[in-house]
């Protein structure tokens, strides 16, 4: 990985050329960021891998594997091969901005940012709710570290906590931001699901008591609808293969290192989900898993099976930093998309402050002051297991909203710009374009449906005030950039901003 410039923004950040930074009105020329191939695709492992929902895929057995291909199949390579196809053919600033506006013009493409930053937002608690679980396992007893994740206290302080020193480490520049996601990755995230993986592969080997039935069917039971939201929320898991496309004009040789490098994370994704959900399931009995904890107690299961109960609170440990590091590089990422995008004239001039590290600190305290709200207004719900249920399913079903956006601007630019150079195209013409688009498009769909069903394995409390909540939040949340898009005004264009014009003229 090329060491980055301690001031170098993303393509989607400040919208001035690469290697000049806005401050006080005027530029400053900075080094050029590069990013390697390599470094790329651990970026974008990084923030499509985590290890936390594996528990939840464990309960279905050996049937989880068919969930993991099939959402692999239908959503990460149709995700992957647009999200390539477009970033090398608008490598300007924007990302699904640019993309879906090129389609469908600037309001559905405010709407698609919108989407993607939003959801994001409403994920931050789910994932800082596992950070929570994670610390309390650093400790001892078990009994206590039980007790210890299951307070609401204890993990509201921990969210906010988390959440917070991320944002502050983002606001000393880019730099800071992806050397905390590098190594939070590779520490946090890739080395832990390697030894989980290492671990289950010995634990059966070494003919150990197991929980998993290996000769039970791959086909799930697909009779029971309420069985199937949880299954439905792996397709969130391999979500965000797209964000990381802001990056392409970081990148050395993009058009042959961008499809290289999420080919390279799309095998490594699936095979982490793959086996180590596995792992999960051969050390816990199915009635046993919880979603929160449930990896946890399947490190300290596996330890303590080769007598090293105590590395479980060391792996405890690299988890918890594993989600520092998944926080620092979604923390920058759409807010910096969304700065380029308000500095069009999109969002008030009080949204396009930026420090002197060109990092939008307007928008990040917005996002946190969200967060914030996020994880206060969880109390109310029955217990954290169905908060973060409850969040995880808004933000499924706002990213599909972005996703189904894509699919269809992906397939429509195939037709308004047939002429338009494509350094990367999805092979087979106009046929291999309807063929994939239509294949996300129907992954897409059935993930929204069934996210909208209250899941069998958690105590969500009312059946309609769950959906019912998910119905108004979604609906309110889908409704603001039209509101927001509604109002902009001209003279909300900051003057520095060059921000290329679309090409279409929709």
């Amino acid at each position: 990985m090329t060491e980055p410039s301690p001031a170098a923004a993303m393509p989607g950040g400040t919208p001035k050329p690469a290697g000049w930074l806005a401050h006080g009105g005027q530029t400053k020329p900075q080094p050029k960021i590069v990013i390697g191939m390599l470094a790329f695709a651990v970026m974008n492992v990084t923030t499509i891998v985590s290890l936390r929902g594996m528990p939840a895929q464990a309960e279905y057995g050996m049937a989880s594997i068919f969930y993991y291909l099939f959402a692999a199949i239908v959503f990460l390579v149709p995700v992957t091969l647009v999200a390539a196809e477009l970033a090398a053919t608008f490598p300007k600033q924007g990302g699904v901005f640019r993309w879906i506006g090129e389609a469908f013009g600037p309001r559905w493409g405010f709407a698609a940012i919108y989407y993607q930053w939003q959801a994001v937002v409403i994920w931050f608690p789910t994932v800082l709710i596992f950070a929570a679980a994670a610390l309390a396992y650093i400790w001892w007893p078990p009994a206590f570290d039980q007790a210890l994740a299951d307070n609401k206290v204890y993990t509201i302080t921990v969210l906010l906590a988390v959440y917070w020193f991320v944002t502050l480490v983002t606001f000393r520049g880019m730099a800071a931001s992806t050397r905390l996601s590098w190594l939070g990755g590779l520490f946090g995230t890739i080395i832990p699901g390697a030894i989980l993986i290492a671990l289950g592969v010995a634990y059966v080997a070494a003919g150990k008591p197991m929980h998993l039935d290996l000769h039970a069917s791959l086909i799930p039971d697909f009779s029971d609808f309420h069985n199937m939201v949880l299954a439905a929320s792996v397709f969130l898991y391999f979500a965000g293969m797209e964000m990381q496309a802001v990056h392409v004009q970081d990148l050395k040789n993009p058009t042959r290192n961008y499809p290289l490098s999420v080919l390279i994370a799309t095998v490594m994704v699936v095979v982490i989900f793959v086996l180590g959900t596995l792992a999960v399931g051969a050390v816990i009995p199915r009635e046993a898993i919880d979603i929160n904890r449930g990896l946890l107690v399947a490190y300290n299961e596996l330890w303590a099976a080769f007598g090293l109960p105590w590395l479980g609170n060391v792996m405890a440990a690299m988890l918890a930093f594993g989600v520092l590091g998944q926080v620092s590089v979604i923390v920058a990422g759409p807010s910096t998309g969304l700065l380029a995008v308000g500095k069009a004239g999109y969002l008030p001039h009080a949204l396009q402050k930026t420090n002197a590290h060109g990092i939008p600190v307007a928008i990040l305290i917005l996002q946190g002051l969200l967060v914030t709200l996020l994880c206060v207004a969880f109390t109310v719900l029955p217990s954290v297991e169905s908060a973060y249920q409850l969040l995880s399913q808004m933000a499924t079903i706002i990213y599909l909203v972005m996703y189904v956006l894509l699919y269809v601007a992906a397939i429509r630019l195939r037709y308004t710009q047939p002429d338009r150079e494509r350094p990367f195209r999805i092979p087979g013409g106009n046929v291999g374009m309807w063929l994939v688009g239509l294949l996300g498009l129907a992954g897409a769909l059935v993930a929204l449906g069934f996210s909208f069903i209250p899941p069998a394995q958690i105590s969500t409390g009312s059946p309609v005030l769950y959906v019912g909540a998910l119905v108004v939040g979604s609906a309110v949340f889908l409704a603001i950039p039209f509101v927001i898009y509604a109002f902009h005004k001209p003279d909300w264009k900051a003057a520095e901003s060059d921000f290329e014009p679309f090409e279409t003229a929709a």
